[in-house]
């Protein structure tokens, strides 16, 4: 009888032992076949050629819009290194769109007029950083707010915020921007169904036929006047002039002269940019897939002016045209 459940044990022993060596053989041949799978190295061995299939930088961006949304506001105050500070009507949102091109620029979407507004201002600068988008440390984050450049608080709370900051100025020919500044207002008013007067009416001061300077619109293309102010606070180096009219015909040398002004490497290409004959401007392209034009209020038709306003204009302009020739060592083509 006991050596019956000797034998009983010794067997049940064996099974036992038998299931737990199968167990550790297929452990080790599992782990053998997996371990034989993997290529040398798992990374390069799943593509081609190192370039051949990598992901642009701006798609893998485009493709991080939820992250951004969750994570705006961690733009440092160091990071906020360069602002288009204006002037209206010049091209500023083109040329802070055409930039955003670059894959080491991030664009604040909307202007925050966080300099010159007196209510913004006060909420500090922290809620300043939290309206501007996520970005890398590597990364500059550019915003736009074109009455930064003629409101008189604003250099020196922009010096105050960061002394080395880089200033870009775009400019057209003053007369031209000013019927553009017109222009825009003029719309303004008839989508609202109301009137407005002629333009020459607000360019000319009627009782002395002389050119009206306290209107905005040509208050605004003095720009002398105003850079003279920012000069107070920052060195001429630290500012870039635009010119916003080449901005319009041949856009990517501009480009490269800000890139350069920047200290970015040369990333955008003519590949970016493409000439659409239907809006008679150029878009931008910013891979493969995603293109992108400027809102339809774009180059808005402008109203006929009287010829004789206009040469008013250009002669009172000519002067103050030529001091900022002097002042930003930029000539341009005006009349």
């Amino acid at each position: 009888m006991l050596f019956k459940q000797q034998a009983l044990l010794r067997q049940k022993l064996f099974v036992l032992g038998s299931l737990a060596i199968g167990s550790l053989l297929y452990l080790v041949a599992r782990v053998g076949s997996l371990d034989r799978l993997q290529p040398l190295c798992p990374i390069d061995g799943r593509f081609g050629p190192r370039g051949q299939d990598e992901i642009p930088l701006r798609a893998l961006q485009f493709k991080r819009g939820l992250l951004h949304e969750f994570r705006k506001g961690n733009a440092t105050k160091e990071q906020i290194r360069a602002i288009i500070i204006g002037v209206r009507k010049g091209g500023t949102r083109a040329l802070l769109e055409m930039l955003n091109l670059h894959p080491a620029v991030v664009k604040a979407s909307q202007e925050i007029h966080f300099f010159d507004n007196d209510e913004n201002y006060a909420k500090g600068i922290e809620w300043y950083r939290k309206k501007m988008p996520f970005s890398y440390p590597h990364q500059i984050t550019i915003e736009k707010s074109p009455a930064y450049f003629i409101t008189e608080e604003v250099p020196e709370r922009i010096y105050k915020m960061n002394s080395s900051i880089k200033l870009l100025i775009i400019v057209r020919e003053p007369t031209t921007r000013a019927i553009s500044d017109y222009t825009q207002v003029l719309e303004g008013k008839e989508r609202k169904n109301k009137t407005y007067y002629k333009f020459e009416k607000l360019a000319i001061d009627p009782n002395t036929c002389e050119v009206n300077t306290k209107y905005k619109a040509v208050r605004t293309s003095i720009y002398t006047k105003h850079l003279e102010r920012w000069l107070k606070y920052f060195p001429i180096e630290q500012f870039h002039i635009v010119d916003g009219d080449r901005l319009i015909t041949e856009p990517l040398p501009e480009l490269q002269l800000v890139e350069k002004f920047l200290n970015l490497p040369p990333r955008i290409s003519q590949y970016n940019l493409y000439f659409n004959a239907t809006r008679g401007f150029y878009c931008l392209r910013f891979n493969i897939v995603f293109n992108k034009c400027l809102a339809g209020s774009k180059g808005r038709i402008h109203p006929e002016v009287d010829t004789s306003v206009i040469t008013k204009l250009r002669k009172f302009f000519h002067p103050f045209n030529q001091k900022f020739y002097q002042i930003t060592g930029r000539t341009f083509n005006w009349p």
